[in-house]
């Protein structure tokens, strides 16, 4: 015989002192469909009643894994695309002496619009600074 829900309105899932979020997310899941309901579970945890729905959505498609936090952002450099850096490194090779500010602008005489500070970014990571002479 199913219990109802004053029944199961007596487990006190906080008693388990979870920490981390994946677990958190299940237990405010688990509480709004099988013990308190959605509104005092999102209250609880301190969810809106849209993001609730969304985890819940993700956990029935994903299981576990839909409830992890994806980091947020954009996946790749915007700016600076392996093509963009390739060039900006041979700018780089063929003229040492030019500044980042040649030869940004000299990528966007070529129709590539990159800041200078991208170019000096890219220059850094790959090591090409301008050496400079000890007096």
């Amino acid at each position: 015989m199913a219990k109802n829900k004053k029944e199961t309105q007596g487990y006190d899932l906080s008693k388990l002192n979870i920490q981390d979020g994946v677990s958190l997310k299940f237990l405010m899941l688990i509480e709004g469909i099988y013990n308190i309901g959605v509104k005092e579970s999102i209250a609880k945890y301190g969810y809106s009643e849209q993001r609730y729905y969304q985890l819940l959505k993700a956990y029935k498609e994903k299981g576990l894994d839909g409830l992890i936090d994806k980091k947020s952002g954009p996946k790749q450099n915007s700016k600076r695309s392996t093509t963009v850096m390739k060039q900006i490194l041979r700018h780089r090779f063929l003229n040492p002496l030019d500044s980042a500010e040649v030869i940004a602008q000299k990528l966007s005489q070529q129709g590539i619009t990159i800041s200078v500070r991208s170019v000096e970014r890219t220059i850094t990571e790959f090591g090409i600074q301008k050496k400079t002479a000890i007096n």
